[in-house]
């Protein structure tokens, strides 16, 4: 399955789109996690075990709107998009979506 952030597929012809495939997932921190992120932000650079936090939440929420395209028997989704927001104060929503389309 084709998934894309532009409108159009090169070198494919959309023929019909189906409606709007979405995904989301949220994510919490933990307590370890957070301690020992608090100290690596003392000394400045990237908080890595958030970073990764963040990567698993976006390939999930992918993975689920790639899931609720091919229910709608999609052959791609363009236009995707993906937001994030706070869930509570230890938590993160992620939602991907797009436009699920048959190809010709």
């Amino acid at each position: 399955m084709y998934v894309v952030t532009t409108e159009t597929i090169p070198g494919e012809e959309i023929e019909e789109a189906l409606g709007i495939a979405r995904g989301n997932t949220v994510e919490a921190r933990n307590v370890g996690r957070d301690i020992t992120q608090s100290i690596r932000n003392l000394a400045g650079g990237e908080l890595k075990a958030y970073s990764e936090l963040l990567t698993k939440a976006r390939d999930e929420a992918l993975e689920r709107m790639v899931v609720d395209a091919r229910e709608m028997d999609a052959d791609a989704v363009v236009n995707v998009r993906l937001e994030s927001s706070q869930i509570a104060s230890s938590g993160s929503e992620v939602i991907a979506y797009g436009t699920a389309v048959r190809l010709a």
